[in-house]
């Protein structure tokens, strides 16, 4: 089994993350991204293994592709694709919260396995849209396409102030609900020491009346 390792990167919603990691042959890694629901993320990446001869990282051979996997917040499977070793993947969110994307290679090398560096563009909301195809599909104006860019990103600011407020409720529900158990915990508490008082109340005044001291 891969060996597999967590990097968890917590991002805005409504910006490009571009960056580069490097893993094994064998190895997998995941990224966590806050989504808004009816989102849709699209990601750009590029393999490269390490060349010990050109003491570089250089193009993979045809045979090793990414494999892409993508869980919603209620660890259901939204994506889950083997790509070429230079592509792109696109999804759409169902549901608000945390996504995990998790990408690995292909490769079966458990002896003499590489270095992989891979090359990771994520692109959330507005941002993953292709305005310029857009533009060509629907023969629109220079007016026009601004005014639909417009539209597009007061939809997500929508989605994204929907889901901050559906964070806070969350928030206040958990602080509440911690709130309330302190607050029993704490009556526990003092109905444990105050029976705890009473019974060696009880025991001593046993005591003394049995050695007839009172």
């Amino acid at each position: 089994m891969a060996l597999t390792t967590a990097l968890v990167v917590f991002c805005l919603f409504l910006y490009t993350n571009a960056l580069y990691f490097h893993i094994g042959e064998t190895e997998r890694k995941c990224f966590i991204e806050e989504i808004p629901d009816e989102t849709m993320v699209v990601g750009h990446y590029k393999v490269q293994a390490y060349d010990h001869n050109a003491k570089d990282y250089m193009p993979v051979s045809p045979d090793i592709g990414m494999h892409v996997e993508v869980s919603d917040p209620e660890s259901k499977v939204v994506l889950s694709r083997t790509y070429a070793a230079e592509g792109r993947f696109t999804f759409t969110s169902h549901s608000a919260g945390e996504h995990i994307i998790c990408l690995n290679s292909n490769s079966s090398a458990w002896f003499n396995a590489g270095q992989l560096r891979v090359h990771l563009d994520i692109n959330v909301g507005e941002h993953a849209v292709d305005y310029q195809q857009v533009q060509a599909k629907d023969k629109l104006t220079e007016l026009q396409l601004r005014v639909r860019q417009l539209l597009d990103q007061v939809e997500q600011i929508t989605k994204e102030q929907n889901y901050q407020r559906y964070r806070e409720e969350r928030f206040r529900q958990t602080s509440e609900s911690t709130n309330q158990r302190v607050l029993w915990w704490s009556i526990a508490q003092t109905l444990i020491l105050l029976i705890t008082g009473f019974w060696q109340m009880q025991h001593l005044k046993s005591f003394f009346e049995a050695k007839k001291l009172v």
